[in-house]
């Protein structure tokens, strides 16, 4: 079964679209994360969850 861990990331309302975008495709190519979940509050700001697969290491001995 795949394991994943999470980081919650909070976008203000002041931040414009291209500026959000390219904050969450930086943690994309250099964190490996991808998008898990988008929400957008009345207000204008953004509540983004990314997640990460967790590559568990066996032992060989």
């Amino acid at each position: 079964m795949l394991e994943y861990s999470y980081m919650d990331v909070y976008i203000p309302r002041g931040i414009s679209r291209e500026a959000a975008r390219q904050l969450l495709t930086e943690h994309a190519e250099y964190g490996h994360w991808e998008l898990a979940r988008v929400r957008l509050f009345s207000d204008g700001s953004r509540q983004v969850r990314l997640r990460r697969r967790i590559i568990r290491v066996r032992s060989t001995l």
